[in-house]
């Protein structure tokens, strides 16, 4: 049996305000192409198929779009929720989606309860383990004592492990589980799940079964080698520009895990990072080859440059974030309002913000701007 692993799709995210369903739905769409290019028979989706509980009426159309294309392609359909899902939204109509071969496991009670499949060395149980929420989860899995991620990750194992111990023998096993198992490598993308107790788990967690397919870092990692998380199919913040985002291509035989390859995806546009002073940025022709690229820029111009997102994107129109960090080391320090302003009068003061947000004093046609508009305040004020 072939499997294609992928998780966090994240349909809906935006990109630093950008919208990002045409990327989303180009590279689902290749992971259809995939399936039917390597006979994939079924593919596994590790948690966080949108990117937030109640996504929009596009997000929910590429997604469906891109489940049809799958299912349309032949591959059987194993879906399990992650921390930015709604389990229930996600779950609903499973058991009429499981007869058109989507099948969705998002409750804790069907942790134990396989999607069973049968090639030709006979059956593969197929377990989903949805993210769990450590109060919730203790409480509903009824081991009120457990701490945390482990706790609950520990007693859903033992249920799958439970489970798999009454099948025939032979029966080759999966889980598919969203959870930050120790030794991943965590983006800026991500949203914390550290609620109830310390977020990682140890991947001992998870022994006991032929392959783990987990979601929630966006980077494709192997911490062992049944124990991969596959990534994100789309980069989700700058901290993932230099990643090749992949699914990973599952292989199982008569005796379990037999091999396990990594396909890259293609990349709708590439993101990138330039570090410098404006004028040599817009000048640099070494550049020229991050035209179409989402950008970030760090400026370091001594004084922050007046209207250089604007500069900038006539040069990179797909610059969508710019930050300040001078040269000579100065910026804005700590604000103590009250001992940094007593004594100072209110030119004083105004000057001082000028100086700290941009790194130089008020020139002087500043200068009189700020003392006729200070004295018509007080004027104001006085009247």
């Amino acid at each position: 049996m072939r499997l294609l692993h992928t998780s966090d799709w994240h349909v809906g995210r935006t990109f630093h305000g950008l919208d990002l369903l045409a990327e989303q739905d180009a590279v689902l769409a290749h992971l259809a192409d995939l399936v039917v290019a390597e006979g994939v028979d079924v593919v596994l989706v590790a948690g966080d198929i949108y990117d937030r509980a109640v996504p929009s009426a596009e997000a929910v159309g590429v997604a469906n779009r891109a489940l049809s294309r799958l299912r349309r392609a032949g591959a059987e359909l194993v879906l399990t929720s992650g921390n930015h899902d709604s389990a229930p939204r996600l779950g609903a109509f499973g058991e009429f989606a499981a007869a058109g071969g989507l099948h969705l496991r998002t409750t804790i009670d069907r942790i134990d309860r396989p999607v069973l499949l049968e090639d030709a060395h006979g059956p593969v149980a197929i377990y989903g383990i949805p993210y769990l929420e450590p109060e919730p989860a203790r409480h509903a899995l009824g081991v009120t004592g457990a701490r945390g991620h482990t706790g609950v990750l520990t007693e859903a194992m033992r249920r799958v492990r439970a489970d798999l111990a009454e099948r025939a023998a032979g029966t080759r096993s999966v889980v598919l589980a969203h959870a930050f198992v120790t030794g991943g490598a965590a983006t800026e993308s991500e949203r914390s799940i550290a609620v109830g107790g310390v977020e990682q788990v140890p991947g001992s967690v998870f022994d006991g079964v032929d392959y783990v397919a987990l979601g929630h870092l966006h980077g494709p990692q192997t911490l062992a080698e049944h124990l991969r998380y596959s990534g994100s199919p789309v980069a989700y913040s700058f901290s993932e520009a230099l990643q090749r985002k992949s699914v990973w291509i599952v292989d199982l035989d008569a005796s379990g895990l037999a091999e396990v390859r990594r396909h890259e995806l293609p990349v709708p546009r590439r993101l990138a990072k330039i570090t410098g002073r404006l004028a040599d940025v817009l000048a640099d022709p070494e550049h020229d080859e991050l035209v179409d690229c989402y950008l970030s820029v760090t400026l370091t111009d001594a004084v922050r440059p007046v209207d250089a997102m604007r500069l900038l994107r006539e040069r990179f129109p797909h610059t969508v974030h710019l930050d300040w960090q001078p040269e000579n080391g100065k910026t804005s320090s700590a604000l103590r309002y009250a001992t940094r302003v007593r004594g100072r009068s209110d030119q004083e003061i105004a000057r001082g913000f000028l100086d700290d947000c941009r790194g130089a004093p008020p020139n002087e046609r500043e200068a009189g701007l700020l003392r006729a508009a200070l004295e018509k305040a007080g004027k104001e004020d006085a009247a």
